[in-house]
């Protein structure tokens, strides 16, 4: 099994060597700029094949980068615009579904590229040495000495026997005026087997909660999220006054903001995932593809209230597909697995009884009540449950067929509906959930 992570590293600089990275960071960006220009020039190339044969020798000649960097600014240009296109054909289906009018202005002209970063290759623009890495500038290499958190540190000084080295980044941070190399590592861990797994765990995450879990042996968790919630409200109000001053100082602020933002959320959603993460277990998360378009709001933009606006905001405010991906490569490194299952009916599906409708969540509230039953729990709850009782049976079939899916097959409506229909056969009581005979 493989797990691909990312060690920050602060590079402690001379006042020269520093000079040298701000010479060639700023070269890079300039050569990633002009071959945007060119791009954008000869019918938004997004191919880098045929944008490196347009730009490599100017790149080398007009900004003096050496061979493998000149070949990684195609690379990343054509990146960009492959994911516009990508973006500007989701935009064409929507205003054919009549989902919006609006029509999508990223192509409208060149993408431009801001921040002092460099793409870089192992072995050929970077490398690890002895107390040091060696970085390649346009005047030669120079030896930096580097700090860094220090299990991500052991990991690098023990060497390729442990850890694959892939490209990396150089990244300039202007909040406090600092270098960082951002390298991508491999790790090798040995393949976890079904006899390893002693717990399943069920995932459901949300807006009044960020994350409530549940394991077979009905051990229930709550990560609430109103503080949070709360603090991203802030920033929102701060953030919607800003844009309205519109002045330069206005908009630096903005950028500060955003950035501050954002490392909150990534923050939140690392503590959350670290709790959630346990050793030797097998994680059920929903597979939100596509969610926003599965739960479109009845009214966007103008046509909106003002209740339903914030409720808009509040829903696209978190970052629940961050928050999976942190939990699912956590997992990894403590011998545990994440998958994903179908979300479908989650909240809506009794777990005693199996009766679904969406007259078992009154109004969308907190209490699940079901009609059948007359069960009630907290929803969310409920929703963790049905996860659980989904992993689990993701994991019997790992037993009997050796074979584990991280994640249900959608290209096929006929087999996932024989899933859905073996899920609503499950039921979930105290005494069976202990003995994982759910």
């Amino acid at each position: 099994m493989k797990q691909v992570i990312t060690a920050k590293l602060k590079l402690h600089l001379s006042s020269e060597q520093k000079k040298l990275l701000r010479e060639v960071s700023l070269a890079y960006r300039d050569a990633l700029n002009d071959s945007s220009e060119i791009a954008f020039t000869n019918g938004k190339v997004s191919s880098a094949n045929k944008l490196q044969k347009l730009v490599y020798q100017d790149i080398r000649t007009k900004f003096g980068l050496p061979s493998q960097m000149s070949c990684n600014v195609p690379r990343q240009v054509a990146a960009t615009y492959k994911g516009l296109w990508t973006k500007v054909k989701q935009n064409a289906n929507h205003i054919q579904l009549g989902q919006t009018k609006k029509r999508y202005k990223g192509l409208d002209k060149p993408p431009k590229y801001a921040s002092r970063t460099c793409n870089l290759n192992y072995k050929r623009d970077y490398s690890f040495v002895k107390q040091g890495v060696s970085l390649i500038t346009l005047q030669g290499r120079i030896k930096v000495f580097y700090s860094g958190y220090n299990k991500h540190v052991e990991l690098i000084k023990s060497g390729e026997d442990a850890v694959k080295f892939g490209g990396a980044k150089i990244y300039y941070a202007r909040s406090n005026k600092t270098y960082y190399l951002l390298v991508s590592l491999e790790l090798k861990i040995p393949d976890i087997e079904p006899d390893a797994i002693n717990c399943v765990v069920g995932v459901d995450v949300g807006q009044r909660y960020h994350a409530v879990t549940t394991d077979t042996a009905n051990q229930a968790h709550f990560y609430p999220g109103k503080q949070c919630n709360h603090k991203a409200t802030r920033y929102q109000k701060v953030r919607k006054s800003l844009q309205q001053k519109g002045t330069r100082s206005a908009k630096k602020r903005l950028v500060s903001l955003s950035g501050k933002e954002r490392r909150f959320i990534a923050d939140r959603n690392h503590c959350l995932s670290k709790q959630i993460a346990t050793p030797n277990t097998l994680i059920g998360l929903e597979n939100l593809t596509n969610i926003r378009e599965r739960t479109q709001p009845r009214k966007i933009g103008k046509k909106a209230s003002t209740k339903q606006r914030k409720a808009n905001h509040k829903q696209a405010k978190w970052s629940f597909a961050e928050l999976h991906l942190f939990i699912d490569y956590k997992s990894v490194l403590n011998n545990s697995l994440a998958i994903k299952v179908d979300a479908d009916y989650t909240s809506q599906a009794c777990p005693h009884c199996g009766h679904t409708s969406r007259g078992n969540r009154p109004n969308k509230g907190l209490i699940f009540h079901c009609e059948s039953c007359g069960f009630e729990l907290h929803a969310d709850l409920i929703g963790a449950r049905n996860i659980a009782m989904r992993a689990l049976l993701f994991r019997q079939d790992w037993e009997s067929t050796g074979l584990l899916s991280a994640a249900p097959d959608g290209s096929s409506a006929e087999a996932k509906a024989a899933r859905l229909s073996r899920f609503a056969e499950m039921r979930w009581t105290a005494e069976s959930s202990q003995h994982h005979n759910l």
